[in-house]
Parts: structure tokens; C-alpha cells; sequence
């Protein structure tokens, strides 16, 4: 794919990230998405919504404070599984068949991922940008300055508003930009010989549900309320400043809670939140220049810092700031509020027509007719080589991992519709990227940790607009999965459906399966007038030669023998009707056809003695009675006549051998 894109002067940049529907990551990714439009690059965002199962606990040491960590979901759903499965969407990234990454690796939870990430970036040797991150001096990184804004909001809290006691509501210290803040934080503190309380700091993963959670668990505790709550980020001091005035606390009145990022729900909240402006569109942007930089033999500097500022708001006493205008406010709350109602009417719609299908066919069909409502110029549903495969027990090492093919069953594109048989996963596309300025989000599907496969959205906002991207998501997966378990379930009935009527020794039918099909067809000869056949079978000396060679030799004999019958039995069917015994009912006959059976079976069993060479011989009684059917001839009747002759016949034998002497 590079060569080809190469060939044409098109550059391919690729995307890490997670959870691109919140506003910090819509911000960057806007502004690389701005960049990569002006200069024709193609850009592909792997995204994950992982992350959502932390519940561990860590030590600072060097502040003598021991912290209980939490996430958003965290003590309610800790589904490891699922965020392997969301994860695995990293692992398809072929980063060789790209011209450089940005990596927004600082929005994963998750530490070994993030570093298996990296690492294979630097081993790929393609130019590489990461946001907030230092550790790394093979990676160019752009940071914002949190520590300095974060110290003025902490500051002016306590100078201007005379705030002595301070909780801190923190995001995870795995992620570089939460531990500048709560460092921040933590020096203020010793700087005012403030104390820092272990009750008093909470630690989530920058989710709006932290702060309320944050809230409800400090209420819980009993301990007195603070003079101010500092938050690391917007999307938790909003739902906090809820919580808190659900409990009947006014926000500054009776205590202050401030912010971080300065979102947009955040300036145009009530009370408007006192957060910190960050230069994020920018960041974005910058990244894509860098890369540009390094392509064209530029050599741009390894560490770049943009500042962030503070803004004094309602929310801590003071006056507002930057507000939108309040006409204009209104007209873009409007419009969100119709795209979630029109989203989430249309998600509605999608799941209920995927509780409908029981074919992965039915799934597309559903999902192609949703796909224009995505706005998007391509849609290319991918599913890994092996998604219909029954899941082991000990599936370990397939955990988040493709299959080395893909399939596309549906590539929708501008409402062109097509399919692409199998193509290497390595690929990525199932078809090759011909022109510049596309941008490409690549979403996993999977079930748990299993991955189903993914599938690539092209030049839509929707995966970064909506909230209900997610839910989408889940929708086509869970349908696939349900597939995939109708399948198998099919597979299983058919399976024991084939066990109720089939002979397991002799692989043809058994009572049930001869009486289930043999009365259809005697009903159909009856109808008809036709005459029909029935031959009894039984197998001579069985006893003999279970005695005298065991009971495995007694069933290679009862096998041999059901092998003969078949072959014997033209346009009949014959089954094994218990123990030695043999039925065959054959139809639409003539008065000859008895003898012409006994002498094909006796020519055949001749022919398997020969071919076994055993030391005893295969031999059988056979009893055959050729009637109307209809009338007082029945099925049963007509078995029971042949079980007779066909002991007649054994009689007649027996006393032939007797009389012999044999």
C-alpha cells in the first residue's frame, strides 16, 4: 500500500488513540485532521474505547501518601476482557506500510499496551510524534505545560479565595499529564504547609463519572467539607459540581471546584467552570508538521512546549470569562441535542433490525442500509478468516489477535456496493488507497477478548461527534457474535439430529432414522399402489466370534457386514435395526427383485470374506417380502412378515449345518 501511495507522492499517517468521542481528543484529532487536509496526507486513526476496569492501589512514597485508585465503570463492570478486545484494534496496525505516527498514546489506561505500542513504533524506525510523553528520546514529543497552570489555579484559590482545605479529584498516574497535575497540586499544598489528607484525594481516569463518583464517596466518608475541590480535567469537575448540588451544596457559595482543559461544556456551564486553556487544535496540528518536517530532511527539535493559561471563572468567585454568546450557545446546543435524538433513533432502529437477522447476510443487509446516515464517503466491514470458529477452551494466545486473512463482505462505498474474498491482514484495507485526503478510523469488532474483526470508516465525523459511535459499535458486534452462536448451535442440532437417526458402528441408520424414513416413502408407495420390499438381515455366528476373537473383532464383523448391506442396497434404505440384525426396504419393485437382492448381497459378502481374510466367515440369514402397500399392508405388518422368513431361513440353515455334520 506505501509503494503505491508512495508512487503518487501521497503521504499515510496513522493515528493512536482511545476514546475518540470526548472533547480533548476531538480537539488534536481536529487538528490533525486540518493538517493532513491541507497537504493531501491520508491519515488512519485506530481508536479503542478500553480502559474502563482499573481498581488497584499504588503507593507515593515520596509524599508519604497511600492512594485508592478507581475508574469511570471501575468497581461496577471490570470487564479485563473487554478492553482486550478493544485493544486488539492496536495490534492490527502494520506501522511499516506507513510515513509516520502520532501517537495519542496518553489516552490509554492501560501501561502494557501503551508500551507495546511504542516500542513497536521505534522498532518500525518511522518518523513518530507522542503528546505529554519524555520518556522516549527516539520519539518526538509535544507537551503542554500542565504543572504552571495548574499552580496558578491552586494559588489563586488559596490567595484570592482563602481556601485552606483541599481535595484533589486526580486522573490515573500511569497517564504523564495526571501525574504533572497532582505533582502540581502536591507542591502548592507543602508550599502553604497545607496538609495533603489520603481521604481527600481520589484518583479516576479522567472520566465524567469519576467526579461524581469522587463526590459520593467523599460524602460517604463523614469527614468535613473543603474549601474547594481541584480537578484534573473538565469532564469530572462538571459531573461533580452536579453531584455536589444534588446533595444541596451551592458551587462557589458554599464550596469551589475548578476544572482543567477549558471545554467547551465547561465555559458555558452554570456556574462557568474556572479551568485551564490548552492550545490542543494546535497541538494536533503541530504533529503533523513535524512529521512533515522529518520527511522532507528537516530536523525538528526532539521536545516541544506550548503553554496553557488559566481562566478565572464562576465556579471559584470570580466574574466570567470567554463566554459564548448566549444566541449562538443556544443554536449549538439545539443542534447537538437534535444530532444525539436523530443518533440515537437511528442506533435504536439498528438494533432492532440486527435482533432480526440470523445470517451474517441479514446482518449486512442491515448494516447497509444504515451506512448512509454514518455521512461517510466508505465503509468497509472486515472480519477476520476465522470469526465463525468455534471458540476453545484455551484460546490464550489468540486473545486480541487477528487471523493472518481478512474478509470484507461489505465494502460500501459512496453507495456502491462490493465485497473483497480474502486479503492479508498485514493490509490493513481490503483495497489499496489510490488517492490523498481521506480520513480512515478503524474501529475494532470483537466479543470480549475475541476478535471478530474491525471495520474502517472514511471521511465521517460521526466516530468523533457522536457518543453513540460506541454503541454502534457493540450493536454490530454483538450481532456478529450471535451469529456466530447460531451457527455453531445450527451445527450442534444438525450434528444430534445425525446421532438420533444414525448408527454410530455402522455409519447408516439406525430404528429411528429407518422408521422415520422408510414410513414417508411407504406412505408415498401407498398413494401410488406401488409394491414395496422389506428385507431382514441377520448376521450368523456373531456369538462365535465374540467369544472366540473378543468384542472388537465382533464389531469390525458387524461393521464389514453393514458395508455389504449398503452396497447391496440400490435406490433402498437400510439400516442397522439393533445388535446383528439388518432391515432393508426397497420400493416401486417387481416379484424378481428379492432373488436379485439375495444374489448381489451373497456375491458381495463372497467378495468381502476374500478381501478380510479372516479365520471365520462373514455369513447372514436374509428374509425378504415383497407386498402392496396400502390396505391392511403396513409398514409394520410388512417388517414383522420379513423378521419371520428371515428366521425361517435361519432355521433352515441351522438344521442344514446340523444335518451336515458342520
Amino acid at each position: 500500500m506505501v509503494k503505491e501511495m508512495n508512487e503518487e507522492k501521497v503521504i499515510h499517517i496513522a493515528v493512536v488513540a482511545a476514546g475518540i468521542d470526548e472533547e480533548y481528543q476531538n480537539n488534536i484529532i481536529s487538528g490533525i485532521n486540518k493538517c493532513t487536509h491541507e497537504h493531501n496526507i491520508n491519515v488512519s486513526c485506530f481508536a479503542s474505547y478500553g480502559g474502563i476496569n482499573r481498581n488497584n492501589r499504588t503507593d507515593i512514597s515520596e509524599y508519604s501518601v497511600e492512594i485508592s485508585y478507581f475508574a469511570a465503570y471501575g468497581g461496577m463492570l471490570k470487564s479485563k476482557r473487554f478492553d482486550i478486545g478493544e485493544y486488539s484494534i492496536y495490534n492490527l496496525i502494520n506501522f511499516s506500510r506507513f510515513d509516520g505516527t502520532i501517537l495519542m498514546t496518553n489516552t490509554i489506561c492501560d501501561m502494557e499496551v501503551k508500551e507495546r505500542i511504542i516500542r513497536r513504533v521505534i522498532e518500525s524506525g518511522i518518523p513518530a510524534v507522542v503528546f505529554d510523553c519524555n520518556d522516549y528520546p527516539e520519539l518526538h514529543n509535544i507537551s503542554i505545560n500542565n504543572s504552571s497552570a495548574m499552580s496558578e489555579v491552586i494559588n489563586h484559590v488559596i490567595e484570592e479565595h482563602g481556601a485552606e482545605v483541599i481535595n484533589f479529584i486526580s486522573g490515573p498516574l500511569s497517564n504523564p499529564e495526571a501525574t504533572d497535575r497532582y505533582h502540581a497540586f502536591l507542591d502548592v499544598m507543602k508550599k502553604y504547609n497545607l496538609p495533603v489528607e489520603e481521604e481527600r484525594v481520589f484518583f479516576g481516569e479522567f472520566r465524567s463519572q469519576d467526579g461524581r463518583q469522587a463526590i459520593e464517596e467523599f460524602l460517604e466518608s463523614g469527614i468535613s467539607l473543603p474549601d474547594a475541590f481541584i480537578c484534573a480535567n473538565d469532564a469530572m469537575a462538571l459531573t461533580a459540581v452536579s453531584a455536589l448540588e444534588k446533595a444541596g451544596y451551592k458551587v462557589p457559595d458554599d464550596v469551589i471546584v475548578t476544572g482543567f482543559d477549558y471545554t467547551y461544556n465547561a465555559r458555558n456551564f452554570c456556574p462557568s467552570l474556572t479551568s485551564v486553556r490548552r492550545p490542543l487544535f494546535d497541538m494536533g496540528y503541530k504533529s503533523v508538521e513535524i512529521i512533515l518536517d522529518i520527511i522532507n530532511g528537516k530536523n525538528p527539535p526532539k521536545n516541544i512546549s506550548l503553554d496553557s493559561s488559566p481562566v478565572f471563572s464562576e465556579s471559584c468567585g470570580c466574574k466570567p470569562v470567554d463566554i459564548d454568546d448566549y444566541r449562538s450557545y443556544k443554536k449549538q446546543n439545539y443542534r447537538k441535542m437534535e444530532n444525539i435524538n436523530s443518533g440515537i433513533t437511528m442506533i435504536n432502529r439498528f438494533t432492532a433490525g440486527l435482533a432480526e437477522t440470523e445470517k451474517v447476510s441479514e446482518t449486512i443487509e442491515v448494516l447497509n442500509r444504515f451506512i448512509e446516515e454514518l455521512e461517510c464517503d466508505k465503509f468497509c466491514l472486515c472480519l477476520t478468516e476465522d470469526w465463525q470458529d468455534s471458540f476453545g477452551i484455551n484460546v490464550s494466545e489468540s486473545e486480541g489477535s487477528y487471523a493472518g486473512y481478512m474478509t470484507s463482505p461489505l465494502i460500501w462505498d459512496k453507495g456502491e456496493r462490493r465485497t473483497c474474498g480474502y486479503f492479508p491482514t498485514c493490509n490493513m484495507f481490503p483495497e489499496p488507497v489510490e488517492k490523498g485526503g481521506n480520513v480512515n478510523y478503524f474501529l475494532p469488532l470483537h466479543f470480549r477478548d475475541k476478535c471478530l474483526g474491525y471495520y474502517i470508516i472514511t471521511n465521517s465525523d460521526f466516530p468523533v461527534y457522536s457518543l453513540l459511535c460506541h454503541n454502534l459499535t457493540m450493536n454490530l458486534s454483538n450481532s456478529l457474535e450471535n451469529v456466530r452462536k447460531l451457527i455453531h448451535l445450527n451445527r450442534a442440532m444438525d450434528e444430534l439430529n445425525r446421532l438420533y437417526v444414525i448408527d454410530p458402528l455402522c455409519n447408516i441408520y439406525n430404528r429411528n432414522g429407518f422408521i422415520n424414513l422408510a414410513d414417508t416413502k411407504f406412505r408415498e408407495c401407498s398413494e401410488k399402489n406401488q409394491k414395496v420390499m422389506l428385507t431382514f438381515i441377520d448376521m450368523d455366528g456373531l456369538k462365535f466370534i465374540n467369544d472366540n476373537y473378543g468384542h472388537n473383532e465382533g464389531d469390525f464383523a458387524i461393521q464389514r457386514l453393514a458395508s455389504v448391506i449398503q452396497e447391496s442396497c440400490v435406490n433402498g434404505i437400510c439400516a442397522r435395526f439393533g445388535g446383528d440384525e439388518f432391515v432393508v426396504f426397497n420400493f416401486d419393485v417387481t416379484e424378481n427383485d428379492a432373488e436379485t437382492f439375495k444374489r448381489r448381497f451373497g456375491a458381495k459378502i463372497e467378495n468381502m470374506n476374500a478381501i478380510i481374510k479372516k479365520p471365520y466367515t462373514l455369513s447372514a440369514s436374509v428374509g425378504s417380502v415383497i407386498a402392496v402397500a396400502g390396505g391392511d399392508a403396513t409398514l409394520y405388518s410388512i417388517i414383522k412378515q420379513a423378521d419371520e422368513k428371515m428366521y425361517e431361513v435361519k432355521k433352515q440353515r441351522k438344521n442344514s449345518r446340523t444335518a451336515s455334520g458342520k
